[in-house]
């Protein structure tokens, strides 16, 4: 139970940074809009684009710090194509095999959340030209992120139901340990004594059976 619970941790760490950035994109799409208008000066758009240019800095800066317990989260260590021994793994079984893991890589797959990686490390807001490219690939950003909230949350419930799932198991372990701890031992004495008797019974009729044969032929002769 306790790994499950860190692996939501995990994910709540991971969702609430994309929500930061989430958050920028979409001032980020409002700074494109403005400068994307006819009536917006150069020395405006100078302005917009220090704005725009300082909040794409602090896309880099979540991405970069946002970690679990030294675990790197959004720069691209839970993304699919990281080599297998670098996998994010959650263990939650007690054996080894596949169905007691979840592998975070392969369930988030969540690439490099830069603004690298989210297409918008050229944008520029200079010209109403650019700043109408800019915007295009914005909303496109947006939605990548909003893509991979979604699988951030898909997982986040995955774990939350395998905690309940955990926690149902132990209870039952621990009532059926209970019921073995709590025997009453003097009826289960009696019992074994009982069994042992029918046991040697059950010899005893066996062996004079087996006599049975003998006795007939030693009349015969």
């Amino acid at each position: 139970v306790r790994n499950a619970n860190d692996g939501v941790s995990l994910i709540n760490v991971t969702e609430g940074a994309l929500n930061e950035q989430s958050s920028i994109m979409i001032r980020l799409r409002e700074l494109a809009s403005q400068a994307a208008t006819g009536t917006v000066g150069s020395t405006e758009r100078q302005t917009i684009q220090l704005e725009f240019a300082a909040l794409r800095r602090e896309v880099d800066r979540i991405a970069q710090t946002t970690e679990f317990n030294g675990q790197k989260l959004i720069e691209g260590s839970l993304a699919s194509s990281v080599s297998a021994p670098n996998h994010i793994l959650v263990q939650v079984g007690i054996d080894n095999t596949s169905h007691s893991r979840i592998n975070l890589n392969t369930e988030v797959n969540l690439t490099e959340m830069t603004s690298t990686g989210l297409s918008i490390h050229t944008l520029s807001l200079t010209s109403a030209d650019a700043a109408l490219t800019a915007l295009e690939q914005i909303n496109t950003s947006i939605g990548t992120l909003t893509a991979s909230r979604g699988k951030i949350g898909a997982v986040q419930n995955r774990l939350v139901r395998t905690i309940s799932t955990i926690s149902i198991a132990v209870e039952n372990l621990s009532a059926a340990e209970s019921a073995i701890r709590d025997a009453d031992i003097a009826e289960e004495v009696a019992l074994l004594t009982r069994n042992q008797i029918l046991v040697q019974a059950a010899t005893a009729m066996v062996g004079q059976a087996n006599l049975i044969p003998q006795s007939v032929l030693q009349l015969l002769q």
